[in-house]
């Protein structure tokens, strides 16, 4: 039985003989952004098609076990399991073919910001950061670190991260980092409690996709604020002799972006423009279509405690999402970078919602 509407794998049958006619053809390469965003099309189409072979074998399988079943016993025996497989690989194929968030192959900016909390907000801030250069490490994503701002303690009053895949895939950075915006919540004794009462304060996270092509952006130079600073990060020699790092204030939208990771001020300020037309994009998108927005799961943009997503309790080792009801006692597992079951947990559940609204 198939429920997927024939003519939306039709669709994807034409396109994807499209995108490989492209492919093979080499003046395609001579433009490489063409060639990078037809080859990333290709990839997501990828499993899709490889469902799609495999569905129609099993039924190829199961129309040949059904003629033979009358005359051979053996053949009948066989029809349950491949009536099952052909029923597995048509509900994965239905799934692959439902609507996506857009998003979920690129690559993503994060940012995170000391709240409530003063010093221990900080320092929770920078064990966020470390989590998720952890994550990116055994996922085999490449992070780089674009600006940090340090506290007195050495946590971080804010940080930005960018994290890119290795290689283009259907499910991207964004597909499995997606519902990290909001705000988190520490509860331990900060290094600064002198009688050992656990406190509670909360850094945010806010996360947003930096596709390939930063499309309809467009960013005129007299709203914008350029500062010029120095670097306070660790680097090579002269990283923090120059006058190198970039802070640009987007003046319409209040939005605020650094950049310190390069050596020339220049680069840094292309970075710089690069990321914010990424958050300017995915505002409009945002405001275009309100509906799509919240499905993408809002994202909390004030530090408060009480507005929290997620809570890591240090005395129980517990770790706990509040959106969907997720608990472990396995953060310190988790703060090294092992957080797949939470973020496995987080994607099911958007799966099954999404499902149900269709």
């Amino acid at each position: 039985m198939t429920t997927q509407s024939p003519s939306a794998i039709d669709d994807i049958l034409a396109e994807h003989a499209g995108l490989e006619a492209q492919l093979a053809d080499p003046s395609l390469h001579d433009d490489p952004t063409a060639a990078r965003r037809v080859g990333k099309r290709f990839a997501e189409l990828a499993p899709i098609m490889a469902t799609y072979r495999r569905l129609e074998a099993a039924r190829d399988d199961l129309a040949a076990a059904r003629e033979l079943a009358a005359d051979d016993a053996s053949f009948a025996e066989e029809l349950p399991a491949l009536e099952h497989s052909v029923a597995e690989l048509d509900a994965t194929l239905t799934d692959l073919l439902a609507p996506r968030d857009p998003h979920d192959s690129d690559d993503v900016v994060l940012e995170i910001k000391s709240g409530a909390g003063g010093e221990e907000s900080a320092l929770f801030a920078s064990d966020l950061a470390r989590m998720y250069l952890k994550y990116c490490e055994r996922r085999g994503y490449k992070a780089q670190v674009l600006g940090v701002t340090e506290s007195d303690l050495g946590g971080y009053k804010e940080a930005t991260i960018s994290i890119k895949a290795k290689e283009q895939l259907r499910d991207g950075v964004w597909s499995r980092l997606k519902f990290e915006g909001g705000v988190h919540r520490v509860q331990r004794v900060p290094v600064t409690e002198s009688q050992g009462r656990i406190h509670t304060s909360a850094a945010g996270v806010l996360i947003y996709p930096e596709p390939e092509e930063v499309e309809r952006v467009q960013i005129d130079e007299n709203d914008l604020r350029v500062d010029v600073y120095r670097s306070s990060g660790k680097g090579g020699q002269g990283v923090n002799t120059t006058d190198s790092a970039v802070r640009l204030t987007h003046l319409p939208t209040g939005i605020v972006v650094t950049c310190q990771n390069e050596r020339s001020q220049l680069q840094n300020k292309a970075r710089a423009m690069r990321v914010l037309a990424a958050r300017l994009q995915l505002a409009a998108e945002e405001e275009a279509d309100a509906a799509a927005a919240e499905g993408r799961a809002a994202q909390i943009r004030t530090v408060d405690r009480s507005e929290r997503i997620r809570t890591y309790n240090f005395p129980e080792n517990r770790i706990s999402d509040h959106r969907i009801g997720y608990k472990a006692n396995n953060l310190d597992a988790v703060l090294a970078g092992d957080m797949d079951a939470l973020l496995d947990a987080l994607i099911a559940a958007d799966r099954q919602a999404r499902l149900e609204a269709e």
